[in-house]
């Protein structure tokens, strides 16, 4: 938007205002229209009696569900409909807006908040003219009445690069998912994403497959330090150091043998100290949150799903009632990938630190964080909004889960302008011959930053004690501590893992993440084994497909490459036309080739030795939208199907049924065969040779 665009906007809210106070009229009512009823009730309380706010709910307009609904002889022209079940809202919305001196429209400020603005806005033009946009990243009464006392207009060009974005989602996945439907069943999907997510976590389990451990050794020397004060050896300080080196050069043992040989070696040898080595090691504090950050802290720290994280996050963002004060937004917009805070909240967190914990924790000038490629950095990182509200001064107005949220968000960004901690550390080096080990620990000098942290009980990193010691003092051998070792398989994705790999790839966007890992859960093509994710049978079979017939469009590099291309949208250096051009020509060319080549898993028939009970005829295996069944080969005369079971007895003492995976609203779990006579139900496999390794004792929490 232009300077003198800008001017324009103003002139006519001010031309409105002066309308109302010189002749009166019936519209004397402002229509804001947000997203959610609760972000609206916020809003309401800020805004008072001179406005009305109104909720869409979302999006109201949208491509339609049953066609593809792009005119691709017309530069992808989409056909937007008001969606099914929404057009109740849009005329209560649109009668409001008629009866209103002017409209507001302060949906989210991203890609899709401002698409649903540019759609209400077209919806709207007819019945006002005086139609504004407003945005703010953090519903406070400052932010919301300054956002409100400088409107503006719809940005085009995140229209534009939502509306790319849409159409190529559109075009992808309703092209793919039919082709698997005619190829598989029906019910399954691909996405442009999505997909590259399912390739990452089925990549990542060929990789744990085909991985062959390999034996290492490590040897420690436990050693003790004479000292002639001390009349009984045994009382002597010791300490342990590890072998590090042979002859300078990095020592690497590779089978028991090498290690006896080295072992029977260092047995006649001196231990003598080689150097002793003092210095300050600084810790620095890490930035405030980003989407990706808060979700990787959120499941690691809390146990919060990526999903759960952004509902808690979006309510806290919304608005709580915090007591008399009413309703505020506690955190700043939770879809952000910049670490930017404002000169403001940089102000005031400043004069915090100095009064709560002292000029020393306070640094003489602020910490700057560099920013991701491409970051929005017109947004801000997630903070606490203003004024800082310590965890505990709002803890009764949360939930718990808000609360823990919250807590996480305050410390993070106080701690991320604070002073680095300080460790000392010691470094100590010994020869053996001509082996070298190494000893060291670190102590906790100035705690800076972590001093926030301490107010939960984090403890310090216990470090080994090493006694004082000084160049060429020989030092007795206790005993030698040879250990045999494995490498281990790369771990599996869990929640966390797959945000950080996704973002460092530069799949997807802050505002998808959360909705990429449920959807290929909910989906079946990925499981949850406690925190971790495996591809299910049915995942990988959709996966190998793709890969075989569009190995250049499912993968990271392609995607990654889109998402800079939809930047150049919203920058405005690119045409959303030939973006989706671009994509499109291609595909459709490996999308024709696909529906004569691609293998059609309907006509495999898997043949059993089990005979249906309904009519006598053997029972095949078929696939569904859930993986493999048993269904009658009589079909469809016979309609008798049932799950394959797993194999493993069901536990139940008296019950011969054998487990059989199931579905619910809350996630997978296994019930016995024989239910309902038996309701034996578990969220894991008893003995199950999967079981979770990271976290035997617990799922990670859902919504």
């Amino acid at each position: 938007m232009s300077v003198d665009e800008e001017k324009s906007v103003k002139k006519i809210v001010k031309k409105t205002k002066k309308k109302t106070k010189k002749k009166p009229s019936k519209k004397t009512r402002s229509l804001v229209i947000v997203e959610s009823p609760a972000k609206a009730k916020t809003i309401n309380k800020i805004l008072g009696r001179g406005y009305k706010v109104m909720a869409s709910m979302g999006h109201l307009i949208d491509l339609p569900a049953s066609k593809m609904g792009i005119d691709f002889e017309n530069d992808f022209k989409p056909e937007y409909r008001v969606i099914k079940g929404r057009k109740k809202n849009l005329n209560a919305l649109k009668k409001e807006a008629k009866a209103s001196k002017a409209v507001f429209l302060a949906a989210d400020p991203d890609r899709e908040g401002e698409a649903i603005c540019w759609h209400l806005k077209n919806e709207f033009v007819k019945d006002s003219e005086n139609i504004f946009r407003v945005s703010f990243e953090e519903i406070t009464e400052k932010a919301v009445k300054e956002a409100f006392e400088n409107p503006c207009g719809i940005d085009e060009n995140k229209v534009n690069a939502q509306q790319a974005r849409r159409v190529l989602d559109r075009i992808m996945g309703y092209s793919l998912s039919p082709l698997l439907w005619k190829k598989i069943t029906r019910g399954l999907s691909a996405g442009r994403v999505q997909s590259v997510a399912l390739k990452l976590i089925v990549d990542r389990e060929n990789e744990i497959r085909n991985f062959k451990p390999e034996e290492f050794w490590s040897i420690e020397a436990v050693l003790k330090k004479f000292d002639e004060a001390v009349k009984d050896p045994k009382d002597a300080e010791s300490f342990t150091a590890k072998l590090v080196k042979y002859k300078e050069v990095k020592i690497e043992v590779t089978e028991k043998k090498t290690s006896d040989e080295i072992l029977a070696e260092l047995e006649q040898q001196d231990f003598i100290v080689k150097d002793v080595s003092y210095k300050d090691k600084k810790s620095y504090p890490r930035s405030p949150y980003t989407t990706s950050f808060l979700q990787q802290d959120a499941f690691n720290k809390i146990n919060f799903s990526v999903s759960k994280t952004m509902r808690v996050a979006q309510s806290l963002y919304e608005g709580v009632e915090i007591g008399e004060g009413g309703g505020v937004g506690l955190i700043t917009y939770m879809r952000t990938d910049s670490v930017r805070i404002s000169d403001e909240s940089q102000k005031e967190v400043r004069r915090y630190i100095t009064s709560k914990y002292g000029n020393e924790y306070c640094p003489a000038v602020p910490p700057e964080y560099k920013a991701k490629k491409r970051a929005q950095e017109a947004h801000e990182a997630i903070r606490p909004t203003l004024p800082l509200r310590h965890p505990s001064s709002v803890s009764k107005y949360l939930s718990p889960d808000e609360y823990k949220l919250y807590n996480l968000i305050w410390k993070r960004f106080v701690a991320s302008q604070m002073t680095n901690a300080i460790y000392s550390m010691l470094s100590v080096n010994i020869d053996a011959g001509d082996y070298r080990f190494k000893a060291g620990g670190g102590q906790l000098k100035f705690d800076g930053f972590l001093r926030v942290y301490k107010e939960d009980g984090l403890k310090e990193t216990e470090t080994p004690h090493i006694p004082s010691l000084a160049p060429e003092e020989k030092l007795n051998l206790e005993k030698l501590l040879p250990e045999q070792h494995f490498t281990k398989p790369p771990p599996r994705f869990t929640d966390a893992s797959l945000v950080r790999t996704l973002e460092e790839k530069g799949i997807g966007r802050p505002s998808t993440y959360a909705p990429i890992i449920r959807t290929v859960v909910s989906r079946n093509y990925v499981k949850r084994n406690g925190r971790s994710l495996l591809p299910s049978e049915l995942g990988e079979l959709v996966h190998n497909l793709l890969i075989e017939h569009f190995s250049d469009i499912v993968n990271e590099e392609f995607t990654a490459k889109m998402e800079d291309e939809l930047d150049t949208v919203e920058e405005g250096t690119e045409h959303w036309v030939k973006v989706v051009n671009d994509f499109y020509v291609p595909f459709s060319k490996r999308l024709e080739e696909a529906k004569k080549k691609m293998d059609t898993m309907k006509k495999i028939v898997i043949e059993t030795n089990e005979k249906c009970e309904k009519c006598g005829r053997m029972m095949i295996i078929k696939w569904g939208r859930r993986g493999k069944f048993l269904s009658c080969a009589g079909f469809p005369e016979c309609r008798n199907s049932k799950s394959i079971t797993t194999g493993i007895k069901c536990p139940e003492e008296g019950c011969d049924g054998e487990l059989i995976e199931r579905k619910s609203s809350r996630g997978a779990f296994f019930g016995c065969s024989k239910f309902p006579d038996c309701t034996y139900t578990s969220r894991t496999l008893p003995k199950s040779e999967d079981a979770d390794t990271e976290n035997p004792n617990g799922a990670v929490e859902e919504e």
